[in-house]
């Protein structure tokens, strides 16, 4: 797991909300998928212009250069310059300028690797520290784009220094702080609230009723399935479930997401009672669109794991802090966990909720999901 999310956990309790640098951010998520560009600055005291590489045209290039006054450059994450065949740390970003400069095929060529390579892509490559270009790629992430930005550093204003801020008001953009991008989904996850509560009888579990928690930000809201009425303050069984279109709806072959969601409701109705937290976080985190892209390299001979790195993510994205926000708000401290994955007992822990038990949950395979499953077992440490 991300170390930075063990750091936000254990922290989660430290630092006040902030809803205007939550507002900023989901602002900047909406305006990179417009596919319009934001102003990012930085704690060092640099500032630059970002645009989202998914949405990129050769006019929005040569505006970003105008606008700037520089040449624009590509931010991919380590993950995605590593499989670009680039000597860079997997954990740091990497900014590509290649001396000719960018065109918009070329941009999308470096940022997708569902089309076609280019030889000689990774000319002009630096691995970053990280500061405004490391931001930009976490705010692409945030927005379910591909995690690649173009950027364009704005120049110094009188003294030396550079006014971003300012920069941003004189050309109607957006600016936010790469600080806040980088905090924003813990403070999503410490903002929930409980928005709405109804009885749901379901196929299996008749005594149901389903909680939503929407965060402040207006983002996506997470699900709480209650089955029958587990008793406040003692370990209640739960299972951590993160949606899944593709298996959940449509009863996918390719994933054990569907059997894996209705097996625990199913489970959890025998047992008596017991809580199935539905999280908003499609494909590890990743988002619906980028999942369909990593079904195709999958199909190209990719397993899951590999397929999510080299569109440039993490091999999974996922945080649970939401999770661990919603049982301290319904009342659980401590769960008897439905799970075979480690890092979710890991993250609960790290976020104030114990663990008390494992309780394997486990499905066989259907024919469809055998290289799948044992990809998750080998590469992602599941216990089968």
């Amino acid at each position: 797991m991300d170390s930075m999310v063990l750091e936000y956990a254990s922290a989660d309790h430290a630092t006040p909300p902030d809803p205007a640098a939550q507002r900023a951010v989901d602002r900047a998520l909406s305006d990179l998928r417009r596919g319009e560009a934001v102003v990012i600055t930085a704690a060092d005291g640099s500032a630059l212009l970002a645009l989202a590489a998914e949405a990129v045209t050769t006019q929005a290039l040569n505006h970003l250069a105008q606008l700037a006054g520089s040449a624009p450059a590509l931010v991919v994450t380590g993950q995605r310059g590593r499989a670009l065949g680039l000597e860079v740390p997997s954990d740091r970003p990497v900014r590509i300028a290649p001396p000719a400069g960018l065109t918009a095929d070329l941009v999308r060529d470096l940022s997708d690797p569902t089309r076609p390579a280019r030889a000689g892509q990774g000319t002009g490559a630096t691995a970053l520290p990280g500061g405004a270009e490391g931001a930009a790629t976490i705010l692409a992430k945030i927005a379910r784009l591909l995690p690649a930005a173009i950027v364009a550093p704005l120049p110094p204003a009188r003294g030396g220094l550079v006014d971003g801020g300012g920069f941003a008001r004189r050309h109607d953009l957006l600016c936010v702080r790469a600080a806040d991008i980088v905090d924003y989904r813990r403070r999503s996850a410490r903002s929930l609230a409980r928005v709405a509560e109804a009885s749901v009888p379901l196929e299996d579990a008749e005594r149901t009723r389903i909680v939503a928690f929407r965060p402040s930000d207006g983002g996506p809201e997470h699900l709480a399935i209650i089955v029958g009425d587990p008793p406040p303050g003692q370990p209640v069984l739960a299972r951590l479930h993160s949606e899944c279109f593709t298996g959940d709806l449509l009863g996918s072959l390719r994933c054990d997401c569907g059997p894996q969601l209705r097996g625990a409701i199913k489970e959890i109705a025998a047992a008596g009672a017991g809580i199935v937290l539905y999280l908003a976080q499609e494909g590890r985190g990743i988002g619906l669109m980028n999942k369909l892209r990593a079904y195709r390299l999958q199909d190209g001979g990719l397993d899951t794991v590999d397929a999510n790195t080299v569109l440039g993510f993490d091999a999974d994205e996922r945080v649970y802090l939401p999770a661990a926000s919603m049982l301290r708000q319904l009342g659980y401290a401590q769960v008897r966990l439905l799970t075979n994955n480690p890092d979710k007992m890991v993250q609960l822990a790290a976020s104030g909720v114990a663990v008390v038990e494992r309780v394997p949950h486990i499905f066989p395979a259907n024919g469809h999901n055998e290289a799948y499953l044992r990809t998750k077992a080998e590469k992602s440490g599941h216990l089968f």
